[in-house]
């Protein structure tokens, strides 16, 4: 017991460093609990809620609308979950080995941006329900309460959180599965099924928000995984995480969705989840309180790990302790209420909108991620070289990952729909935002094509060498 003890910290003790095969551990099914409990909380719901209200889709069609997305987009967090165990380093650190050592760090800014992105819009999310569970709690002291109630998970770091959505994925998917039963035990409008119809713009935006979703998971999906052990294989955490990620959001959205059509039409969607699910609403509401909490505590400890990166890429020989981490959770803690304090009321659906406009800078770099993995270099990094100086092997900029992050960004503007731009082609499919198939499409073949370019000549140098 006490060696287990010795091994099994309360408080994670690495940060950016590779973690060593000798303290792997864990199963492959403790994706599956992290990322199905992770998603079933009031964010998804209410963006469900909007396949509905916004996009006009009737049940038949935005369900089928749903699942396709996410499953469609459950394929990249899948396959950036399943290089974890391989590596034994964050997302973050490991695109080093693509783009470069200072040619990553343009990556990792984008990326501490989002998280901290989400941890604010949460922690007054977290407020907000507080408030409404107890009105007699100011509203900064509820931002308060939320905030350090998720620094707290995020500092005690991976084993916590497993910890809590192993828990977390009986509990909401218990209270989720009631809310259904409930719904459906009582009388439905008689415009249930009928509500809305089918149109090709919000069909096809309903299916391009349910990829985006996925894929904003995938610059920090495999920290999660980078504690299993390296013979794990692919396919099993590929595939907990695939089906953990899916399943969660399918159910939350189909919910939100659900919930909306159970109500008056025009009824706010959290509104329709408490007022469809009677005296079950305000349990699902403390509930959801608490998976707000758990779960933004991901943001914070990504947050942190994208920042530590940032600083550890110019001082190769550091070696962050867990005080650092402490320190620099306290320091986003602190500038991240500073902002929620001074939020308007309309905070969060300003913030979600810049964060899925950054989403444009996501696509290129997880396709540019996928392809050297999985078809260029197999699964096969030079661990050593990730923290060199010099970049060892990978150099310090890799001008082809660059070249095709950029095209991929580029392409993109023309068709991008979003709140800080709207390209001239943003709306052949009104309403659908389908800039990052152009992205996908493009970076993909080009980065394969520059890089096995770069290896054949680097080949034929080799022999001309050998030759002479």
């Amino acid at each position: 017991m006490s060696q287990m003890s010795r091994q099994d910290p309360l408080i994670e003790n690495h940060t950016v460093d590779y973690v060593p095969l000798a303290e792997r551990h864990g199963k492959a099914r403790d994706l599956f609990t992290l990322w199905f409990s992770t998603n079933i909380a009031p964010l998804p719901i209410v963006t469900g809620a909007m396949v509905v209200q916004v996009f006009h889709l009737d049940l038949f069609w935005g369900l089928l609308a749903i699942a396709l997305g996410h499953m469609v987009g459950g394929l990249v967090i899948a396959l950036a979950s399943a290089q974890g165990p391989r590596m034994g380093i964050p997302q973050m650190v490991q695109s080093r080995g693509q783009f470069g050592r200072y040619g990553a760090l343009l990556i990792v800014f984008f990326a501490a941006i989002i998280y901290i992105g989400f941890f604010i819009s949460n922690i007054v999310l977290a407020g907000k329900s507080i408030v409404g569970i107890v009105p007699s709690v100011p509203v900064p002291a509820s931002i308060l309460i939320g905030a350090l109630s998720a620094t707290a998970i995020g500092v005690i770091g991976y084993r916590f959180i497993h910890t809590l959505n192993r828990i977390g994925t009986w509990v909401m998917g218990s209270a989720l599965l009631a809310g259904f039963l409930y719904i459906f035990a009582h009388d439905l409008p008689a415009d249930f099924f009928t509500r809305g119809g089918f149109n090709l713009s919000g069909w096809l935006a309903t299916v391009s928000l349910g990829i985006i979703w996925q894929i904003s998971f995938s610059p920090y999906v495999s920290d999660y995984s980078r504690y299993l052990p390296a013979d794990i294989g692919i396919a099993r955490p590929f595939f907990a995480t695939y089906l953990g990620a899916t399943l969660g959001t399918i159910l939350s959205f189909t919910f939100g969705a659900v919930a909306v059509l159970a109500t008056p039409e025009g009824t706010e969607a959290m509104a329709a989840v408490k007022q469809s699910t009677g005296w079950l609403g305000p349990i699902l509401m403390v509930l959801f309180l608490l998976n707000i909490i758990s779960h933004n505590a991901l943001n914070l400890y990504g947050a942190v790990l994208s920042i530590i990166t940032s600083i550890q890429t110019f001082a190769s020989q550091w070696t962050p302790s867990i005080k650092v981490r402490v320190v620099l959770s306290s320091g986003v803690l602190a500038g991240c209420c500073f902002v929620a304090l001074g939020a308007s009321a309309d905070f969060i659906s300003q913030f979600i909108g810049l964060i899925l406009a950054l989403l444009l800078v996501l696509v290129p770099w997880a396709s540019i991620n996928l392809i050297d993995f999985y078809l260029i270099k197999r699964g096969s990094y030079d661990i050593a070289s990730i923290f060199r100086a010099d970049g060892g092997i990978y150099g310090c900029f890799n001008l082809h990952a660059i070249v095709a992050y950029f095209i991929g960004i580029i392409v993109q503007l023309p068709f991008a729909n979003t709140s800080l731009y709207v390209g001239p082609y943003a709306n052949l499919v009104e309403g659908a935002d389908l800039s990052w198939l152009v992205g996908l499409v493009v970076t993909c073949p080009l980065y394969y094509c520059l890089a096995t370019r770069s290896q054949a000549q680097e080949r034929k140098a080799s022999r001309l060498g050998y030759a002479d």
